[in-house]
């Protein structure tokens, strides 16, 4: 390669933290394994999108030279977007000329060669920009390998068996998917695939555009997935796929606020493993029928606790949780008091320093892929309870194919615009999952350290992401010309 010129890679994450961080970390990476390398990270932020300007400056402060975040601003006001299901794939589009704008900037850089653009699975209208430019174009996929099969296959039974999927909605049918190894329930096929105005459509047109890239990133590791994997290596219709996780960020926010000193402060005075805790993502919140059955669960299972508990956004929104001024509000009387020596009802979590904590022995959780893998990363156990996207699909891989949680719940959902969830769990069904999981003769408990110990092996060299992530890097510093 020129030893003047360094090779350029452009990340175009979906808008939303879990997309952002995951593109951030994997930037790290591979700049930390190539020195020829530098990453521009383009950042789509949603209007009501908060966290978001907290996260790029610190961003800014602590990362290096080699990476630089540059904000897309989308002159259009945010009244002319249409809050639906299509809002976020309508919102991507709109920046098409922005990210031109970029490419071209640094194709006309007499620093570096623009050598690809490495855009999230929402992202694939981009591939136009990447060909009008001549550049490879790769999708950073950060679900598991498990699901990425998953969708190849509905987008096929869709497309060349011309089934129409809808037929699968709230249907008893398993379907035979070659990255699981047991049948798959169309009861955990994302929601989104029955939705009425046509996102399913969507998302398989997404997906039947990947083919058209040089490749697919993964954010999972073979020791985790190694079905799945082989199962996508052994497709000739499948570019090649780098499976290079687990890549998590593991530091969270830098803010270390008073809450979260508080928190862990309380974990150091827990016994190892003693502890369950509750957490349900960016987006996860319950409306208060729910809530109550939660508390009943928890001081029910005498178990200790930490629990994330966040105030649901307005419905037909696309806001995100927020904050409690009084939790006593929603909790059943007198529940904050009875329970004060054994568990902590927090608002938002620093989720990964709670998992690394020895104290905790469990995690209830909506199954997301980052979560699911920093559990793993810590060689926490989970109990499942999914609510949407396909976090449904995500819990049966989990519980079924891998063996390595159990479950509360598979197939709960709740559609994330109207607030509406497709049932309520009781205090039973919630309370048996907690003494399920943190049964200290629990057989998935062994399980788990084990991945937990091959997780931190694969990122080593030798190691099979390792390896994987070398073959990507290859390929990138040899397409320059």
């Amino acid at each position: 390669m020129n030893e003047m010129k360094k090779a350029e890679l452009v990340f175009i994450p979906s808008p939303g933290m879990g997309h952002l961080v995951s593109s951030v970390e994997l930037a790290k990476f591979l700049i930390e394994r190539e020195e020829q390398l530098s990453i521009t990270v383009l950042i789509m932020k949603l209007p009501f999108d908060t966290n978001i300007i907290s996260y790029r400056n610190s961003l800014s402060a602590s990362s290096s030279s080699r990476i630089r975040f540059l904000e897309l601003i989308k002159e259009e006001p945010s009244s002319q977007l249409t809050f639906s299901h299509s809002f976020l794939f309508q919102f991507i589009d709109n920046h098409k000329s922005c990210v031109k704008e970029v490419l071209a900037e640094i194709s006309n850089s007499v620093s570096s060669d623009l050598s690809g653009i490495v855009i999230d699975m929402f992202c694939t209208s981009f591939i136009d920009v990447a060909n009008e430019f001549g550049v490879p174009c790769y999708i950073f996929y950060t679900s598991g390998a498990a699901m990425l099969g998953l969708v190849f296959h509905l987008q096929s039974l869709r497309d060349d068996l011309k089934q129409d999927l809808r037929r699968y909605e709230n249907s008893d049918v398993h379907l035979a998917v070659p990255t699981y190894i047991n049948p798959v329930p169309a009861k955990v096929l994302p929601p989104g695939l029955f939705d009425k105005e046509g996102i399913g459509d969507i998302i398989l047109n997404q997906v039947r555009r990947f083919k058209e890239t040089k490749g697919i990133i993964v954010n999972t590791f073979l020791q985790l997935e190694s079905h799945a994997i082989h199962a996508l290596s052994n497709d000739k219709t499948v570019q090649p796929v780098y499976a290079v996780g687990p890549v998590l960020n593991l530091k969270g926010s830098n803010s270390q606020n008073q809450e979260t000193e508080m928190i862990m402060k309380w974990l150091d005075l827990q016994p190892e493993c003693s502890v369950v805790f509750l957490c349900f993502g960016s987006r996860g919140s319950f409306d208060g029928d729910q809530v109550k059955e939660i508390a009943h669960a928890l001081e029910c299972s005498g178990y200790r606790f930490v629990w994330s508990l966040r105030r649901p956004p307005p419905k037909e929104t696309f806001e995100f949780p927020g904050e409690y001024e009084n939790q006593d509000e929603v909790l059943p009387e007198g529940f904050l008091p009875r329970t004060a020596a054994v568990g902590k009802v927090i608002g938002w979590a620093p989720q990964a320093a709670v998992l690394s904590h020895p104290a905790v022995g469990g995690f209830v959780s909506h199954c997301g892929w980052n979560s699911i893998l920093e559990s793993v990363w810590c060689g926490v156990p989970v109990a499942t309870w999914p609510l949407y996207a396909e976090q449904q699909t995500n819990a049966f891989l989990m519980v079924k194919d891998l063996a390595t949680a159990v479950e509360i719940k598979i197939d709960f959902r709740k559609d994330l615009l109207l607030g509406v969830s497709s049932e309520t769990l009781t205090a039973n069904v919630i309370e048996r999952g907690i003494k399920h999981l943190m049964d200290p003769e629990n057989e998935i408990r062994e399980k788990v350290k084990e991945i937990k110990e091959k997780s931190r092996l694969t990122l080593n060299e030798g190691g099979s992401s390792y390896a994987s992530l070398k073959c990507f890097l290859e390929d990138v510093i040899n397409s320059i010309p």
